[in-house]
């Protein structure tokens, strides 16, 4: 498969002061594979180490962090003799936390050598204290598989071509295709192993047994890395997110997590699957302006999963809802479209928030801070196009521009462009 974080390794790789580069995300995104993929294609020479288990590295990184010191025995571990021309891969790294404190000193003392190390947002940031190496290394996060990159997987790489030339009066004539494609991908979502069974098999029964695997796996891992208080309110939280985004106000509510629940009871589980990568909290903004991040309203929020394949699985939406008209579109008042846009929005390397009236009775799905400007975004589930909140922000603060991303087709009206939800991500490589 291609993925784009390649692309974002290589800028890496050609940067003049380049220092270790720590790549992080949800487990299972794909980061193991994308490293050794990066290091094939671009280097003479791969070093990769797993310190996954391995009380060998644990005890040379215990015994010392000085490069000099490590090579030896790291040469020996990777079958490889590790140059300026190899590529060096920790992976796992939040299993040996004084590996990561080596990471400063490659960046001291050997800033010629190219070294990666991956590991789980979550695992990284609880080792971020003492002997972090701030200052010393890069990050970069990698997600779920894109709706473009999904299009290369399936055989659409034309298809994707097509899209990323904006010339959407062409692409209006292929509506029926690009959203019989979106709608699979809706379903199939961008985890690596669920695209890949799809793509061997062109069937969703596959799909749904390896999204209930992943989704298994990612449960156990609350018992895992917590304690048992905190695993029962990380299940309760992790398992109402589909019951908070099938509301019509997606407000996040403790309430619908457990009844009397209260903010000070589910905080530090939100922030462990935050940390984790399994979940993107949108803030609220009530005064849009710039930067968005300072106006944010930490007590109001909306909740939306890391892939919308698991969201499908969690929810138990049947794949026949692929081949009933637009009703993908609409089901949970409009909530996978919603899921997807944010998706594909982090993607992108953007932030977004949402705004709302105090009385919540009108509300704009999400801000943007794109090219200096604060640009709203309604997301339509259907071909309806009126927009009753979007109009209410427009009218109160004069945007010079918004989006509304629907099944409709692409036209302008006004300071208003209206993009279908197959091609809005192109729209913002312009």
């Amino acid at each position: 498969m291609e993925r784009n974080i390649i692309k974002r390794l290589l800028e890496w790789k050609d940067k003049e002061n380049r220092q270790p580069l720590i790549l992080t995300g949800a487990r299972q995104v794909g980061k193991t594979w994308a490293m050794k993929e990066f290091g094939r294609r671009y280097f003479k020479k791969t070093a990769y180490i797993s310190l996954d288990s391995n009380p060998n590295m644990r005890i040379l990184f215990e015994k010392t962090v000085k490069p000099s010191e490590l090579l030896p025995f790291l040469n020996a571990q990777a079958g490889v003799e590790i140059d300026s021309e190899t590529l060096l891969i920790f992976d796992e790294i939040q299993e040996v936390p004084k590996a990561l404190t080596a990471l400063k000193y490659f960046c001291e003392e050997l800033p010629e050598l190219p070294v990666i190390a991956a590991g789980s947002t979550l695992g990284v940031s609880l080792h971020s204290g003492v002997s972090f190496p701030v200052g010393k290394v890069e990050f970069l996060n990698l997600y779920p598989m894109s709706f473009a990159e999904f299009l290369d997987a399936i055989g659409e790489t034309q298809t994707r071509a097509a899209i990323e030339t904006k010339n959407y009066d062409l692409l209006n004539s292929f509506r029926e295709k690009l959203l019989g494609i979106l709608k699979q991908y809706m379903f199939v979502g961008g985890m690596p192993e669920v695209v890949a069974e799809f793509v061997k098999t062109k069937g969703f029964i596959g799909v749904r047994r390896i999204q209930k695997k992943i989704i298994t796996s990612y449960e156990k891992d609350f018992s895992k890395h917590t304690n048992a208080e905190m695993a029962v309110k990380l299940s309760l939280l992790w398992k109402s997110i589909p019951v908070q985004l099938s509301k019509e106000n997606k407000k996040f509510l403790y309430g619908a997590v457990r009844n009397g629940a209260r903010a000070r009871d589910f905080e530090v589980a939100i922030q462990w699957l935050q940390d984790s990568s399994l979940i993107h909290k949108v803030g609220r903004i009530s005064n849009p302006s710039i930067p968005l991040k300072s106006y944010e309203e930490f007590g109001m929020f909306k909740i939306f999963m890391h892939d919308i394949g698991l969201l499908c699985a969690m929810s138990g939406v049947s794949s026949k809802i692929i081949l009933d008209g637009d009703s993908i579109f609409k089901e949970f008042k409009g909530a996978l479209a919603e899921q997807f846009v944010c998706q594909e929005l982090l993607v992108k390397g953007e932030e977004p928030f949402y705004w709302s009236l105090q009385n919540s009775q009108a509300e704009v799905d999400f801000l943007l801070e794109y090219n200096d400007k604060v640009i709203p975004i309604e997301v339509k589930s259907g071909t309806n196009l009126r927009a009753k909140s979007l109009g209410v922000y427009i009218d109160k603060f004069k945007p010079q521009l918004a989006l509304r991303i629907s099944e409709a087709d692409y036209k302008i009206s006004g300071n208003i462009i209206d993009l279908p939800l197959f091609a809005f991500w192109s729209w913002f490589e312009q």
